[in-house]
C-alpha cells in the first residue's frame, strides 16, 4: 500500500462540487506511475489501460467528500452553512473546521444551547460558525457565500491496521479503483480498465452519470464503503453482519448484476479471499444507481470497503479491507477475456 498517497488524499479536502484540487494531485500521480489520464468537463479524472481493448471495465470510486457552504455572514460576522451531502448535525457543534475561504481559516462550529445543556434538535439552518470575526466586513474581507467548510480533523493511525480520519467514504474506494488498476497493469491484465475518481456522488451523483455515458462500458463497478455492524448498537439487519478485516463486501441487490458479482466471487476463490455480503433490496446509495440508468443498460455492482462511523468527522477502517480489495479487483479483471454477462445463461 501506498500509504503516503492514501494520507496525502486524506488531508486534501474535497467537499462535493470543489474535488478539483484533489483531482489534480490523482492526475499527477497517475502520470508519474506511467498511466494515460483523461477528464472530462464534469471535473471526472479517468486511468486508462488497454483501451485498445474491445472489453471496457469502468472502476467508480467517488472522490468527494460531505461537507458543508457558507450561505450568510451575520452582523455579528458568524457564518451560516449549508450541508453538502448527508452531515450528521447531532456531531457537528463545537468541532473545528477549515473554512477554505480567500486562506484557509480555522473556525469553530458554535453551540446551541437550550437552558444551558446542548441541543440535538437542529436543522442545518440554525449551525453557525465562529471565526473570531467580530463584525460582517470583517469576515467578508476573508470569507464568501459558496466557501467550501470541512471539518479540520484529517487522519490518525488506530491499532492493527486501521485508520481514522474524515473523507474515508469515499477517498478509500478512490485509492482502490487507482491501484485496482496499477496492480492488473502488474499482472497482465489484457482488458480495458477506467480507473475513475468520481465528483459529485455525495450531492447529485453525476460524476459517475457522465464518465458513464461518455465511456458506454462493457460493465462497471463502483467501489464505496458499507456500515459496518460490529460496533455497539449497529443493526446487523439493515445490511449484513459486516466487519472491519473481514474483507471486501460484495453486494446482493436488485441493481447489481449477478454475472458480475459471480465473476468476483471467482476471483476470491482463486485468491483464497475472505469476501462478506452486504444484502440491499433496491437502490444502494452509490454511483451504481447512476451508472445503471445509461446507456442500453450497464451491467453493474459495487464492491464496497466496511467503515465505521459512516459520515463523521471520525470514520473508521481497515487497511487491510482497502489491500484485499485491491488484490481482488485486479485478479477479477485479469480474469475477463471470455466474460459472459447475460443474466439468461446458466
Amino acid at each position: 500500500m501506498n500509504q503516503r498517497f492514501l494520507y496525502d488524499m486524506l488531508t486534501t479536502e474535497s467537499v462535493s462540487g470543489g474535488e478539483i484540487a484533489l483531482q489534480k494531485k490523482v492526475m499527477a500521480y497517475m502520470k508519474e506511475q506511467g498511466v494515460t489520464v483523461e477528464t472530462d468537463r464534469c471535473g471526472n479524472v479517468v486511468s486508462v489501460l488497454n483501451p485498445e481493448s474491445p472489453i471496457k471495465v469502468l472502476l467508480c470510486g467517488h472522490i468527494d467528500e460531505i461537507g458543508y457552504r457558507v450561505t450568510h455572514i451575520t452582523d455579528e460576522g458568524y457564518l451560516k452553512v449549508a450541508m453538502a451531502g448527508g452531515v450528521r448535525l447531532a456531531l457537528a457543534q463545537g468541532k473545528r473546521v477549515t473554512v477554505l475561504g480567500k486562506r484557509r481559516i480555522t473556525g469553530v462550529m458554535g453551540l446551541l444551547l437550550d437552558k444551558g445543556e446542548v441541543r440535538t434538535d437542529i436543522q442545518a439552518t440554525d449551525l453557525y460558525i465562529d471565526c473570531g470575526f467580530t463584525s460582517r466586513e470583517e469576515a467578508a474581507a476573508l470569507v464568501s457565500p459558496g466557501d467550501f467548510v470541512t471539518y479540520t480533523d484529517t487522519v490518525d493511525e488506530l491499532q492493527n491496521h486501521r485508520i481514522a480520519g474524515r473523507g474515508l467514504d469515499d477517498r478509500l474506494g478512490a485509492y482502490t479503483v487507482l491501484h485496482a488498476l496499477l496492480r492488473a497493469r502488474e499482472k497482465g491484465a489484457k482488458v480495458g480498465v477506467y480507473a475513475a475518481t468520481t465528483v459529485g456522488e455525495e450531492t447529485t451523483m453525476r460524476g459517475a452519470y457522465h464518465v458513464a455515458s461518455r465511456l458506454e462500458p462493457t460493465l462497471a463497478i463502483a467501489v464505496d464503503v458499507i456500515h459496518s455492524s460490529d460496533f455497539s448498537g449497529s443493526l446487523p439487519q439493515r445490511f449484513g453482519d459486516i466487519r472491519l478485516g473481514g474483507g471486501p463486501v460484495l453486494c446482493h441487490s436488485a441493481a447489481c448484476s449477478a454475472p458480475v458479482n459471480r465473476d468476483l466471487a471467482d476471483a476470491a476463490e482463486r485468491l483464497g479471499l475472505a469476501v462478506q455480503y452486504e444484502v440491499t433490496p433496491r437502490v444502494m446509495g452509490t454511483d451504481a444507481d447512476k451508472i445503471n440508468q445509461t446507456g442500453k443498460g450497464v451491467p453493474v455492482t459495487t464492491v464496497s470497503i466496511p467503515l465505521r462511523y459512516m459520515h463523521t468527522p471520525a470514520e473508521v477502517a481497515s487497511l487491510d479491507d482497502v489491500d484485499q480489495t485491491v488484490e481482488l479487483l485486479a485478479e477479477f479483471l485479469c480474469g475477463l477475456e471470455g466474460v459472459n454477462l447475460d443474466p439468461f445463461a446458466d
